[in-house]
């Protein structure tokens, strides 16, 4: 979901020459499938599409070629401490790092609560606040 968003904000103020967006899972679980159903139906709802999307896990060269590694949860954050070089461990980031007053909550995984409609949701309160950010740093 976080990349159909974001991809979405940044065409919708023309950045896409200037700013690329990935997405993918610190773990190779899922690697090859479709976003789940209700990420799916919560999209289309919101006429935004997941077509043509399939996970795959993070790579060395994920890891060198992001700025920004933006992840919802601190499981995944964990997963990222592991697999990230101490040398580029700044450029991870908890998703609500964006809200001074909310730095510290995490974005649920809605593959375990099934609450798509919250994620998009939260997803649309930070992104736009992650795309002033890296806009502001470029």
């Amino acid at each position: 979901m976080a990349e159909v968003i974001f991809k979405h904000l940044v065409d919708e103020q023309q950045l896409a020459d200037h700013i690329k967006v990935d997405s993918v899972a610190t773990s190779n679980w899922e690697e090859g499938n479709p976003p789940h159903p209700g990420a799916v139906h919560v999209l289309n709802e919101h006429g935004l599409s997941a077509a043509g999307l399939t996970s795959r896990p993070i790579t060395d060269k994920d890891i060198n070629w992001a700025d920004w590694i933006i992840t919802m949860d601190r499981s995944n954050m964990a997963n990222l401490q592991r697999l990230v070089p101490a040398a580029a461990q700044s450029k991870l980031h908890l998703a609500f790092e964006v809200v001074p007053e909310k730095a510290a909550q995490e974005i649920p995984d809605p593959w375990y609560s099934h609450n798509f409609e919250l994620t998009y949701r939260q997803l649309n309160e930070v992104l736009p606040l992650w795309l002033a950010k890296i806009n502001q740093a470029n």
